[in-house]
């Protein structure tokens, strides 16, 4: 099975765990992530202006390099990717006159987006399509008792039109996931809570609060580690707890992996797929320390 790809930006640099654990993640299960030939960035946030209609620009060119591809359903891994991509679809199918005028910008294009692409974020075509019960029947590592706690902060729930679970308050897919990957999910109060976004280029210290009480609220509800589907996310929850250890020396570090890290893990697959290495905190000690089986034969290869 093959579905259009779309990377984004953040997975080709700071982000490659995220992109090399979900392409040879979604091989196991026999699915190839076709990436988008000549894509562009998605413009990272969706606009709310309802007189910028230059910043869809960007998302639905990309979605017009789906339908170019020959393709009609577009997946994406990133949580602002997907966010941007999904309400700026909704819009041009609700509007025609819009999508019209964005064509009309695009004039040096070959075809014209027709507004039929579908976009998924890739939990939801594991659960939609792939089936959650499929994943489970490819687990060959033994996660054993690890507590994982689902992070999934704002984009990928809010509004209720993108969001990827019907219950943008309460939301179980991700707990579903770790479930699947023989984990035991542990939901805390803080999962939908945002972590601070871009405030962390201008106001670190702020961030690193925020993400105090995010980290703090998941090591209380008894989680080993947490995952979560935002470059973003994963940075002020990963690399901003060396801000957090400087004000709080008793702070305990928690890993934060992306949800393909997890799903590589409990595959079986080596190193090229994981990439532990960038993430600052080592998850390899407390899943030694769990007895998950092959944790780091699979981390040092």
């Amino acid at each position: 099975m093959k579905i259009s790809y779309y990377p984004g930006c953040t997975l080709k640099s700071h982000a490659k765990n995220f992109e090399d654990s979900a392409i040879a993640s979604m091989a196991e299960l026999g699915i190839e992530l076709e990436e988008l030939p000549r894509w562009n960035c998605c413009g990272t946030v969706f606009s709310l202006a309802s007189d910028d209609l230059m910043r869809h620009l960007a998302p639905i060119r990309i979605l017009l390099r789906t339908r170019e591809q020959g393709s009609d359903s577009l997946v994406t891994l990133c949580a602002m990717c997907y966010h941007t991509l999904k309400l700026s679809n909704l819009r041009v199918k609700e509007n025609p006159d819009e999508l019209e005028k964005l064509n009309n910008m695009m004039y040096k294009e070959e075809i014209t987006y027709d507004g039929k692409a579908s976009v998924y974020h890739l939990l939801t075509l594991l659960k939609e399509e792939v089936g959650f019960q499929t994943v489970r029947e490819r687990i060959t590592v033994d996660l054993g008792d690890l507590k994982v706690a689902p992070y999934y902060g704002c984009l990928l729930l809010r509004p209720q039109e993108v969001s990827i679970d019907p219950n943008m308050e309460s939301p179980t897919i991700m707990s579903e996931f770790i479930e699947a990957l023989g984990a035991v999910p542990v939901e805390f109060p803080h999962q939908t809570e945002c972590c601070g976004a871009y405030l962390t280029v201008c106001e670190r210290d702020l961030v690193a609060e925020r993400s105090h009480e995010i980290l703090e609220s998941a090591r209380r509800a008894g989680a080993d580690i947490i995952l979560t589907s935002c470059p973003l996310c994963q940075f002020n929850l990963d690399d901003r707890q060396k801000e957090i250890k400087k004000k709080y020396p008793e702070f305990e570090e928690i890993p934060v992996l992306y949800f393909t890290q997890l799903l590589a893990l409990a595959m079986g697959l080596d190193e090229a797929a994981l990439r532990f290495d960038l993430n600052w905190v080592d998850p390899l000690t407390i899943l030694e320390n769990k007895h998950v089986s092959a944790a780091k034969e699979a981390g040092s290869k």
